[in-house]
């Protein structure tokens, strides 16, 4: 028994980005990639769509690290557009 559940032993090829992917989760909630997967496959099948499995997954996400926010901001302020007081109209002043 895992996580106190009866088990079937279930083999399943996935793709090694997905492996990567399960890896790193895993990784950064200090569990086994096992436990992740099953998480996952339990809230799909328990709630499937419902908010409470939403909200559940959302705060499951790791946080990001304050340099990945320093990068989001320098990105948000590089694409900002100047401020400009001219208008469309502005050329065909009347004098």
């Amino acid at each position: 028994m895992v996580l106190g559940y009866p088990m079937t032993r279930l083999t399943i090829q996935i793709p090694d980005d997905l492996a990567r992917g399960l890896e790193g989760i895993a990784s950064a909630q200090r569990k086994s990639v096992e436990q992740v997967a099953l998480e996952r496959l339990r809230t799909l099948i328990e709630r499937s769509g419902s908010p409470a499995a939403l909200l559940q997954e959302l705060r499951s996400l790791p946080h990001p690290s304050p340099a990945a926010l320093d990068d989001l901001d320098a990105a948000i302020a590089a694409g900002r557009l100047p401020l400009s007081d001219g208008g469309v109209f502005d050329r065909w002043r009347v004098e």
